[in-house]
């Protein structure tokens, strides 16, 4: 079974400990199909998605929003130590570029 509009975040990965390829989908956690391939796991979390989703509609509670469908603002907060935010200010000065330019090229690398 397959939703018409699948738009759910999916990954599928090995699992050591089962010795399986594990199929995931980032907006219901608690859900995983086990596998002796990846294409079945896939497969396979991508039907346990599409049940529990016509479940969720017929007892009217709601579905998780996809993840390609929410918008960000970009913007969010992060706490550190005192003196890790210290340290990042003094790196940021000596390299002549501000505080939050700093942490943007240092998370997208």
């Amino acid at each position: 079974m397959a939703l018409d509009q699948d738009r759910y975040t999916y990954r599928v990965i090995w699992s050591q400990e089962d010795e399986e390829h594990v199929g995931l989908c980032a907006e219901f956690p608690s859900l995983s199909w086990l596998a002796s391939t990846p294409e079945d796991a896939l497969r396979g979390i991508r039907d346990v998605i599409a049940e529990v989703v016509l479940d969720l509609q017929a007892s009217n509670e709601p579905c998780p929003e996809p993840l390609s469908e929410k918008r960000y603002s970009g913007k969010f907060m992060v706490r550190v130590t005192p003196q890790l935010h210290q340290r990042l200010a003094l790196y940021a000065a000596e390299s002549g570029v501000s505080l939050n330019r700093l942490i943007n090229a240092k998370l997208s690398q």
